[in-house]
């Protein structure tokens, strides 16, 4: 898929989300708005059982609203002692959208439910004594052109742990509480490039682009 439109707009408020896709897009030249320049579309209803089928509904009815090229994510965090929950449900665990001391709260109560169980690997340290589960960061991109009605779609991951207790102050979401032993740090605890080079959005960017830069070689 060839973009001829230099600017891409991506289906979120969420401007730590958006601060990582200006990041990226950075090197290919184009420029990324949000939702926010866009107010007066309305809003998506998100209720595809995938991540993929979410991202794919946002992209295409952004698109199709605006005629320009939309890239929309679905991600969220699958806890393994949690059957993969929240999964899809991630932004809305606790109920409200988006209410992020909340949804934290949740999660690690209701791993606390549970029969505690010492979790093994050989880089976590004394980060070993605090955690309550392995997780995965998932994140799926589509990006919908409407001029050409085509669209990309790729799915990154990041394999991490979940703690008894928040740590750092930078990131969003389940940030705090997602260790990733290559660091010895929380995803909060990185800095954007640290957390770029690792994360589940990252790693789904990347191909992304991957995608994009071998198609337009191709033109």
């Amino acid at each position: 898929m060839h973009l001829a439109s230099d600017t891409i707009i991506v289906a979120t408020s969420n401007q730590g989300k958006l601060k990582e896709f200006q990041l990226a897009f950075a090197s290919l030249g184009k420029r990324v708005l949000s939702m926010a320049d866009y107010p007066q579309l309305p809003e998506v209803v998100e209720d595809g059982d995938t991540f993929n089928a979410n991202a794919l509904k946002k992209a295409k009815e952004v698109a199709e609203a605006i005629q320009l090229p939309v890239l929309a994510d679905d991600s969220g965090l699958c806890v393994e002692r949690l059957a993969g929950a929240p999964g899809v449900y991630s932004a809305r665990y606790a109920g409200g959208h988006g209410d992020t001391q909340a949804n934290n709260a949740k999660l690690l109560e209701e791993l606390k439910k549970l029969p505690a169980r010492r979790v093994e690997h050989d880089k976590l340290g004394e980060a070993s004594e605090h955690v309550l589960s392995a997780a995965q960061f998932v994140c799926c991109l589509v990006l919908y052109d409407p001029a050409e009605r085509q669209y990309v779609d790729v799915t990154g991951t990041c394999d991490g742990f979940i703690l008894d207790e928040a740590r750092g102050e930078h990131g969003f979401g389940y940030d705090p509480l997602f260790y990733v032993p290559a660091f010895g740090k929380t995803m909060a605890e990185l800095t954007p490039e640290q957390k770029q080079s690792i994360s589940h959005r990252g790693n789904a960017i990347r191909m992304l682009l991957d995608v994009l830069q071998k198609e337009h070689s191709q033109v």
